[in-house]
């Protein structure tokens, strides 16, 4: 599977640099690698939070908070992987139909927390994931094109790189949408059973 570097050299080919790059943690000192480096995260989490991807997709049991939860019953802290909140659940929940009201805030020193009348909740989200070994191929693709679009710029400069970037980001929204369907149709989704007295029909 691709790597975070490999990806990085996809976006440069993609604007038709020809130099590579063999490390972005730390950058190995050109250019190419320290705008990698700095762009490559920002397009990732950018791209995660586009969708609730089936490698992304967690649920995690929320532990209380001693906290004041004004209108609200319950506070949880919010698990420290999480870009993206789905719903709130019980633990006695079928699907996520099932999903209870929830908020999102942020306390003072800066905690996010999840608010909700539910006791014993549980979570389903999205996380921030950084193993690439995990990435569907055309997660990668799409997130080749949206890396491409942030490095035009400052690698290209001028009008030029403006209309690189543009070209890259329209080309990631077409790859988006292409690999935001494969992902949905791969989810397991539980058959309808049949009513016994029709199955003996």
């Amino acid at each position: 599977m691709a790597s975070d570097v490999d990806i990085c050299n996809l976006a440069l080919a993609r604007l038709g640099d020809s130099a590579t790059v063999a490390s972005i943690d730390p950058p190995e000192g050109s250019a190419q690698a320290e705008h990698c480096a700095r762009f490559y995260p920002i397009a990732r989490d950018t791209l995660l939070e586009a969708h609730p991807w089936r490698f992304a997709t967690r649920r995690a049991q929320l532990a209380q908070l001693d906290v004041p939860t004004w209108t609200w019953d319950y506070a949880y802290a919010e698990p420290a992987d999480a870009l993206k909140l789905l719903s709130v659940l019980p633990a006695s929940a079928a699907n996520d139909t099932d999903t209870e009201e929830f908020e999102s805030e942020t306390t003072a020193d800066g905690t996010p927390i999840i608010l909700t009348n539910l006791e014993d909740a549980s979570l389903r989200y999205v996380a921030r994931v950084t193993d690439t070994t995990v990435f569907s191929p055309m997660f990668i693709d799409t997130l080749g094109w949206m890396l491409a679009s942030y490095l035009a710029g400052p690698l290209i400069k001028g009008d030029t790189g403006a209309a690189a970037g543009k070209s890259c980001l329209q080309n990631a929204f077409v790859a988006l949408r292409q690999a935001q369907v494969s992902d949905a149709n791969q989810r397991k989704v539980r058959p309808e059973k049949t009513p016994s007295w029709i199955a003996g029909r």
